[in-house]
Order: C-alpha cells, then sequence, then structure tokens
C-alpha cells in the first residue's frame, strides 16, 4: 500500500533503474494495431527473446502510437540512442529488426512525427504498457493525485483547473472549472464522478485509443475530481463495443486498488474513492450528459430539459460531474505543471492542445495531438500528408455528425471552439474526415443525417420527425427528382430543426445540411436542375457507357450481374441501359479505360 509521495518515487526510480539500460521493443498493441497484425509481431519478438534467453532485451506491449496509416507499429531504443519507430512492420521487417537489435545498431526510422503536434493526453499512449502500474508511475502517474490531498484545499484544486482555462472536450467547450465549481457548491450526502467514455461520432477513436493506451491517467483524474467537489464514486459509462479498453480498465482499476490509490484512506488521508464500469449499448445519444444519466440508471437514454443540470440533480438525482475522456487525461498534467504551462499552449479563449482522429482521403490517417489554434492546412497538409492519390482537397469535416463541412477557402482557420463554430462547424469530440473530388456534398449530407435519423431517441418531435423529413429531400435529391424548391425547405427545415430541438444533438444535427447548401450550393443546383452528380457518386444520376478505347477483351460483360453488356470477342461492346443498375462491376475491371461514368 502506497501512503506517501517517497513511495511513489521508489517505485518509479526502481522501474526506470531496471529498465533504462535495456533495449526496449514496444509493440502497439491498441485495437488498431491487433486487427493489422501487431499480435503475431509481438509473439515473434517474445519467442525470439525467449529463445536467446536475453534478459538485456525488455518487451512492452502498449497502446496506439497514434500512427494508423502504418499500422502494425513498433518501437525500438538502444541505451544512450534516441527511439526508433518502425510502421507497416510484418515478421519479416521484424526480422531484420531484430538482427540489427542484436548488433546494437539500429536502421534510421522510416516514420516521420511532424513536429506540429504536441502531446499532453497522449503523452503516455504508444510508450508504455497500459497493463502495468509500476510503468505508468514511472510516467508520474498518481503524484498529481498525491499532491492534492496532502498539498491543496478542494477550493485550490478547482481554482487551478479555472484558471487553466481548460474546456470540456466532449464537444460543447464548457469550462471544466466551473463544472467542478457548481457540483462542488450544491451540498448533497452523496455526489458522483462520471466519465463519458460512449464515443459515438462515425470516424471517431480517441477516446478509445486513450483508455486503451493510458487507463490510470483517467482514474487519477476522476479521483482528483471527487477530491474537490466532495465525491466519493467515480463511474465509467463506456460503449460495451470498446472489449480492449473495458479489459484494460479493470485491470488499471485493480492494480489502483491493490496499491492503495483507489479505495479507503488514499495516501494516508480521509479521502476514499472508488470507480467502477458501467456498460452503454451503442446508442450515439447517450453521448448526452442527462440521457448518459438515464442510462446509467437504467432508464431509456433520452435526454431532459435543463435545468435542472447534473450539477444539481444528476445520477439518481444527486449533484454529479460528468466529463469526458479527453478531459479528463488533460486534468493531471495541469496540476503537475501548472495552470500558467497549461495557458501558455493554444489560444487565450481556448488553451491546450486538441487530439482528433484524421480519417478519410489524407495519406497519414490517425490519431493526432495540436496544439489549439493549429490550422487545418498544417493538419491535412503536413501532419496528415497530404490527399491520397495527390488528388484535389474538396472539404473536411469536423465535428462529426453535429458538425460542419470546412473547404478550401478555409484551410487556413486556426482549429479552436469558437472559429469552428463562426465557419459553420464545431469542433466536437474530435472526428476529422478529410474528403476530395470525388466526394459528393449531396451525398456526404445525406449519409450523416442517416446515421442521425437511425440514431436519434425519439423523445422530440423536431429531431424525430424533422430529420427524418430532411434526409427523405435530400434522398429525393439525389434520386434525380429534386427541384430548387426543395432547397429552400432543406434550409427552412434545418433551421426550424436547430431551434426547437429538444437536446444538443438534435440542435447540430442539421449542420451537415446548413454548411454544405451554403458552401458547396452549386452541387445541390446540379442535382435538381441538371439531374446530375457532378462527383459522379449518386447511382440514379450517373450513367456507364463504353467509348471507343474498347478492344473486345470481354472482361466488363463477364463482371457485369445483370448481363447488361453486350458484344463480340475483339469488338466494341455496348450497354443496355435498361438493364444497368449501375453498380461500376465494369468501370471497375476495364483495364483500357474505355467506360466512361458521367
Amino acid at each position: 500500500m502506497l501512503k506517501t509521495i517517497e513511495d511513489l518515487k521508489q517505485i518509479k526510480n526502481k522501474f526506470l533503474e531496471k529498465n533504462n539500460e535495456k533495449i526496449q521493443i514496444k509493440v502497439s498493441m491498441a485495437t488498431c494495431g491487433i486487427t493489422a497484425g501487431a499480435d503475431s509481431i509481438y509473439e515473434y519478438f517474445k519467442d525470439e527473446i525467449d529463445r536467446i534467453n536475453n534478459n538485456k532485451i525488455v518487451l512492452i506491449s502498449t497502446g496506439c502510437m497514434g500512427l494508423c496509416h502504418s499500422e502494425p507499429t513498433i518501437e525500438v531504443t538502444l541505451p544512450g540512442q534516441k527511439p526508433e519507430i518502425y510502421g507497416n512492420v510484418d515478421v519479416k521487417k521484424a526480422e531484420n529488426i531484430f538482427k540489427d537489435i542484436l548488433y546494437k545498431k539500429v536502421k534510421e526510422s522510416d516514420i516521420i512525427i511532424s513536429s506540429k503536434q504536441k502531446k499532453i493526453v497522449l503523452r503516455n499512449c504508444g510508450f508504455m504498457d497500459p497493463e502495468n502500474i509500476d510503468d505508468a508511475i514511472s510516467k508520474d502517474a498518481y503524484f498529481a493525485l498525491n499532491k492534492v490531498l496532502t498539498n491543496m484545499s478542494q477550493e485550490e484544486v478547482i481554482n487551478e483547473i479555472k484558471k487553466s482555462g481548460l474546456r470540456g472536450r466532449g464537444g460543447g467547450g464548457f469550462p471544466t472549472g466551473l463544472k467542478w465549481e457548481f457540483a462542488y457548491k450544491n451540498k448533497a450526502n452523496k455526489k458522483y464522478v462520471v466519465c463519458n467514455a460512449d464515443e459515438g461520432d462515425p470516424g471517431a477513436f480517441m477516446d478509445r485509443s486513450v483508455l486503451e493506451g493510458d487507463p490510470h491517467s483517467v482514474l487519477e483524474a476522476m479521483a482528483i475530481c471527487g477530491y474537490a467537489i466532495g465525491s466519493d464514486e467515480g463511474i465509467i459509462y463506456i460503449r460495451a463495443e470498446y472489449p480492449l479498453a473495458i479489459e484494460r480498465l479493470k485491470i488499471a482499476i485493480k492494480q489502483a486498488e491493490d496499491y492503495g490509490l483507489l479505495g479507503e484512506n488514499i495516501f494516508g488521508t480521509n479521502f476514499k474513492f472508488k470507480i467502477t464500469l458501467k456498460y452503454g449499448a451503442g446508442a450515439f445519444v447517450c453521448g448526452e450528459e442527462t440521457a448518459l444519466i438515464h442510462s446509467m440508471e437504467g432508464k431509456r437514454g433520452e435526454p431532459t430539459l435543463k435545468p435542472p443540470f447534473p450539477a444539481e440533480a444528476g445520477y439518481w438525482e444527486k449533484p454529479t460531474n460528468v466529463n469526458n475522456v479527453e478531459t479528463y487525461a488533460n486534468i493531471t498534467a495541469i496540476i503537475n505543471k501548472g495552470s500558467d504551462w497549461f495557458r501558455s499552449i493554444g489560444t487565450e479563449k481556448s488553451p491546450g492542445t486538441k487530439v482528433f482522429a484524421l480519417a478519410g482521403k489524407v495519406k497519414n490517417v490517425g490519431l493526432i495531438e495540436v496544439p489549439m489554434g493549429t490550422t487545418l492546412r498544417d493538419v491535412i497538409f503536413d501532419i496528415g500528408g497530404g490527399i491520397v492519390g495527390n488528388k484535389a482537397f474538396k472539404a473536411v469535416q469536423t465535428g462529426g455528425p453535429s458538425g460542419g463541412c470546412l473547404t478550401k477557402n478555409e484551410l487556413d482557420t486556426p482549429i479552436d471552439f469558437d472559429t469552428l463554430k463562426e465557419q459553420g462547424s464545431m469542433m466536437g469530440s474530435g472526428g476529422m474526415i478529410v474528403m476530395d473530388e470525388n466526394d459528393c456534398m449531396v451525398a456526404v449530407a445525406k449519409f450523416y443525417l442517416g446515421f442521425t435519423v437511425d440514431e436519434s431517441c425519439g423523445k422530440c418531435t423536431p429531431c424525430r420527425i424533422g430529420n427524418k423529413r430532411l434526409y427523405e429531400i435530400l434522398e429525393k435529391i439525389t434520386d434525380g427528382k429534386g427541384t430548387l424548391n426543395d432547397l429552400d425547405l432543406l434550409k427552412d427545415l434545418s433551421n426550424t430543426i436547430k431551434r426547437a430541438s429538444l437536446c444538443g444533438l438534435g440542435k447540430t444535427a442539421p449542420n451537415p445540411v446548413l454548411s454544405t447548401l451554403d458552401k458547396f450550393y452549386d452541387e445541390y443546383e446540379a442535382h435538381v436542375k441538371d439531374k446530375k452528380c457532378p462527383a459522379t457518386v449518386c447511382t440514379n444520376l450517373i450513367k456507364f457507357t463504353i467509348t471507343d478505347k474498347c478492344i473486345g477483351c470481354t472482361m466488363c460483360a463477364k463482371v457485369c450481374p445483370t448481363d447488361a453488356i453486350l458484344g463480340r470477342v475483339k469488338e466494341k461492346h455496348y450497354i443496355y441501359q435498361e438493364r444497368c443498375i449501375k453498380c461500376g462491376s465494369c468501370y471497375n475491371a476495364c483495364r483500357f479505360n474505355a467506360i466512361k461514368k458521367a
């Protein structure tokens, strides 16, 4: 049982002394890495180390390094040398790396990490064993908890978070310190600390990666919040679709309890705090805090009007503080390094960094963390490496289904809460999906509306019925049956839904429609006036024809599922449009660019 700061320092020093003089091989074993085959790479290194019985090499299973574009990834560190990261590692590449390790001379890394990244939330992800609490302590885990319990009052902790300017990273951007203060000032015999790990945005995996890579940072922050607001119980609401994150959280909680860092009389004080898990069933609306609380209570996951806010009457009607994973992951760094240090990063109104799941048509998809105020151009073309196939950048969707699209005209927009909102989008939880010239913005809006319609809890009419009608209008347009009046109706209905919906999810659902209408109105016009999809994406508005380049190889006819293509061998073929279902099989199969899509 750890009682003092000296106990922490002893574990830290012992761990560092044991490992610093050894060769370290770290294998990124988060969900993305394992899916790409990292487990077989890990087993290869394990078998080789066991075979040669070398106790000077330590093999470490880590969380996500953020390099999803190059999974499986590993990091190799020789004593006294800088770490080298290798991507797209297969067994053959692992064999060559291991030979170099034995000769104690590894080749220079083939991965370039942009200098524009700065890691606070992801500071340990990919670089420590998330299932080893000693490794976490060697990275200063639980030092902040000791500091607040032995040297700071509740008010001092809250004031430090307020001074830092940390805003909630779940999407709303509400000041975290104020939220804690509201819960602290509401007196009750029981209070709760809740971690919202119900990450439901398409393309978002920030919170999952933090929990898989550095679970102790969240557990420690929740305990600090518990001390600050006067709570002895924390609950992590996590979606059941995150089995690896759940497993590592359970391990971390057990290890922290065994060390006395959770439970009774933490660090010899009167403070006690326990953490349990509750599982969500994948409902997007449960990312909204009141819906989340109802789900935790075993009720339907539906939002309620505020006030009262959870800080007044939340879980079981008791004062409850709800923050998401990324918000909590900032707390210990702020306590250890100070609010002034945190405010020196980012912008005046949005201090610190932001984690993004960079996805879509960008070369370097993955998990990134940048200071607030970094431009979209730097994220997409520096860190992201530009557009796949060097095609033209068209738009980026920020904020997931609740956000909006930004175009090349906004590439120099600094990323922060207020600026993104001014541009018709939002920060959201951190999903960022990049689109190129081949994407249809009407279809993009329809995709996000379809997601929202499926995920609506159905409690309020504007969201339940209004978004369904929006989707039907978009479907009508992409089917080639839309009119100019439909475009006016889209805008009017979107604004009505924004004004009248019950919760934030309903209010922001029309954002993808409004932003694409505003910035890509010409595409909407082409769909309704010319009955064409400029990006040739909308199936009912495209037509496949065979040009004179056809040499009669018959490949297109062989792959056509409806026998719509006829012609003799070595003669030009023809497509019977009445039979064509526009599946694109012929277009993809043709090796002579003889099929035109328009």
